[in-house]
């Protein structure tokens, strides 16, 4: 469905980017990768998604705290595809503390790569994308983009934020055939999630099946994940024809967290 394509997911190394990259390549969408970690295993990774999906793909290892990164990793995308077609801004980081305890250093931090990093790398892609009139730009937020928790008030600042310049991206580029959503997805079964599940059990004395009703349970209709396969899933149909006049909105897929 989308042969031909090209596409940046950036913090796709792992986790529910890697699964989006996966999806996109699977449809015959060249990716640009991006994220930290081990360079022999993002170059496996680099010539995986190459041989199974039979598409170009490339990796930058641009920070995300970076404007200048994030500006050059576009550049880069344009330069070898030919085009950015697709922006799926994924990156992501978290930590919790009250808001008297919360250290600046990580709010600034939050700030910068969970909200500032997609404003810098929208602006860097919508100029080839107006002039192609074509585009599709996809905010990974979150329920917490909707409704808050507590000790969490740099992730909820940065992903209601995102929510907020998802509506602005719309509604000013809407004529170019460029859509920008933003999925919202509640808990997902991540290596971060999973370690989460297992540290309750052991605390609690209960099993890991235990521990994870329990926690999805204190939030959620549905007493289960979300992978981020289906995170994937979601974004091929939002790039693809069905999907044309969806902008501006924020698309939930949280179990029913936020039907409460």
């Amino acid at each position: 469905m989308l042969k031909g394509k090209n596409a940046i997911v950036t913090g796709s190394t792992s986790g529910i980017g890697l699964a989006i990259a996966h999806a996109l390549a699977a449809e015959g969408c060249n990716v640009l990768l991006n994220g930290f970690g081990d360079k022999a295993a993002i170059s496996a990774l680099v010539n995986e998604l190459q041989q199974k999906y039979r598409v170009n793909v490339d990796y930058s290892p641009a920070d995300m705290t970076k404007p200048k990164d994030i500006v050059d990793m576009v550049a880069m995308g344009e330069r070898m595809f030919g085009s950015v077609d697709i922006l799926v801004n994924n990156a992501g980081i978290q930590f919790t503390a009250p808001v008297d305890q919360f250290p600046a250093e990580k709010w600034d931090a939050i700030i910068a790569i969970n909200l500032s990093a997609s404003f810098h790398g929208i602006r860097a892609a919508l100029p080839g994308m107006k002039k192609r009139n074509y585009g599709r730009i996809i905010n990974i937020a979150s329920v917490h983009g909707l409704v808050a928790s507590e000790n969490k008030c740099a992730y909820v600042a940065a992903k209601h934020g995102l929510i907020g310049l998802t509506k602005v991206v719309a509604l000013e580029n809407g004529d170019y055939d460029i859509s920008c959503s933003a999925i919202c997805p509640g808990w997902v079964h991540t290596p971060l999630v999973e370690k989460q599940v297992q540290d309750k059990a052991k605390a609690e004395n209960i099993t890991p099946e235990e521990a994870t009703k329990e926690m999805l349970g204190e939030k959620q209709a549905m007493k289960r994940f979300t992978h981020p396969e289906q995170i994937g899933g979601l974004v091929v149909f939002l790039c693809g024809d069905a999907a044309a006049t969806m902008t501006g909105a924020p698309v939930i897929i949280d179990g029913g967290w936020t039907a409460q």
